[in-house]
């Protein structure tokens, strides 16, 4: 909660009215605040009285915010509606920044471009005619501009608005993954074989009395690998691991993709197996089943304790047809406890490649300081940013390929270095 100062509050006020309308408000940024919690936040502020702006504060808090991503939409529409005085121009600096104003001082925080579209809707957002010197006529070429959806494609996650992340999920479903195919041990027979069918070609012979007449060949087959992703939930990685969800969704789900089974794991402080939700075909239905299973969303990390349950329970029945593994998390482990180091080595020879998505390199110069990435990235084969559309489909050629970006090679040079 923001420390403003207190409004002076009207004898004619109209508090029903406006916690009303404050409703409306956050249910339109995606709060359930039904009639309901209305009538109960009223009669809690009947109860709580109006005199102090905290008592005020979390007697709405506790009748609106039921999930620990609610607080900080809450927090920035209460301080934009109730305790802001210029909370106008502060939603629609928010939503311009060509405007001067807050957008000019600072970039807007996770859940402040959802809030002024909540108080904003119907609200004419288009930029005041401002006047123009006479005799000056202006002239702009918009050849170079980068159209919307180019803009959306490099935008950060925790950046986007509702309106935009609803769109950055359509642009996610669009993107293919390709995958080359493996090569079993196992063959059959081909006319353009790599290897002779000695078998083959004596039972042939053996029609003709003996006399071998031609050479029969075999070419090994090939099958298609398994995709696993090992997905981070904890509370600085939930705006990133929905979009990753919704990506390997579309990856279960797409025909002729190339994967032979796609399986999904989270973790935060427990592990837990949403494989079988992700192979719902609504991508709503699917990551709201897989939310509601997984119980630690938006929690601590404990890395390295979720890989040693993954290793001791998972490992042989989902990596033993050489399954490519994604690593999702920024690598903050919070439990000292766990031995990280010992159980990303099992995982990396347990899987025939494995590569970490962290969406900490968005940062420029961004280096292993934490221990957690400093016991993870010896034993990567490829490291992989996370954080906006650009980079997910950077992901997705990188599965099509062993190659890799020259991230991990260069920040394992400068581990050694430190």
């Amino acid at each position: 909660m923001a420390a403003l100062p207190d409004l002076p509050i009207p004898e004619d006020g109209r508090l029903a009215g406006n916690i009303t309308h404050f409703a409306r408000a956050l249910r339109k940024a995606g709060l359930p605040a039904g009639p309901g919690r209305v009538i109960g936040a009223i009669e809690a502020v009947n109860a709580a009285g109006f005199s102090s702006r905290e008592d005020f504060y979390w007697a709405l808090h506790a009748c609106f915010v039921a999930r620990p991503e609610h607080r900080v939409v809450f927090a920035q529409i209460f301080r934009l509606y109730w305790r802001d005085p210029r909370f106008l121009e502060h939603m629609m600096a928010l939503l311009l920044p060509a405007m001067r104003g807050v957008a000019k001082e600072r970039a807007a925080r996770p859940g402040e471009k959802r809030a002024a579209e909540a108080l904003l809707d119907g609200v004419a957002r288009e930029a005041p005619d401002l006047p123009e010197p006479e005799g000056t006529e202006i002239e702009i070429d918009a050849r170079l501009t980068i159209s919307r959806r180019e803009r959306l494609r490099t935008l950060d996650f925790e950046q986007m608005s509702v309106a935009e992340m609803a769109e950055a999920k359509r642009l996610i479903a669009e993107i293919r993954l390709p995958v080359r195919p493996l090569l079993s041990r196992r063959s059959r027979p081909h006319a353009r074989g790599e290897r002779p069918d000695w078998r083959a070609s004596l039972r042939a012979s053996m029609r003709q009395g003996g006399e071998p007449a031609r050479l029969l060949w075999r070419r090994r087959r090939e099958r298609w690998p398994d995709l696993v992703a090992i997905c981070d939930i904890s509370g600085s990685m939930s705006a990133y691991s929905r979009a990753v969800l919704h990506f390997l969704h579309a990856a279960a789900n797409a025909r002729g993709a190339g994967w032979a089974r796609v399986h999904g794991f989270t973790f935060g402080t427990r592990l837990t197996n949403i494989t079988r939700h992700l192979r719902q075909r609504d991508v709503d239905a699917a990551l709201k089943a897989a939310g509601a299973e997984a119980q630690d969303w938006e929690g601590g990390t404990r890395i390295g304790a979720c890989l040693h349950d993954f290793n001791r329970l998972w490992s042989r029945r989902v990596l033993a047809r050489g399954a490519v593994v994604l690593l999702i998390t920024d690598g903050l482990d919070r439990d000292e406890g766990g031995d990280l180091a010992r159980e990303i080595e099992r995982l990396h020879l347990s899987a025939r490649r494995l590569i970490w998505v962290n969406p900490l390199l968005r940062w420029q110069g961004f280096a292993p300081k934490a221990r957690g990435i400093r016991e993870i990235l010896p034993h990567v084969d490829s490291l992989r940013a996370g954080h906006n559309i650009a980079s997910l489909a950077a992901l997705a050629e990188a599965l099509g390929n062993d190659g890799d970006s020259g991230e991990a090679a260069r920040l394992r040079a400068q581990l050694k270095g430190a």
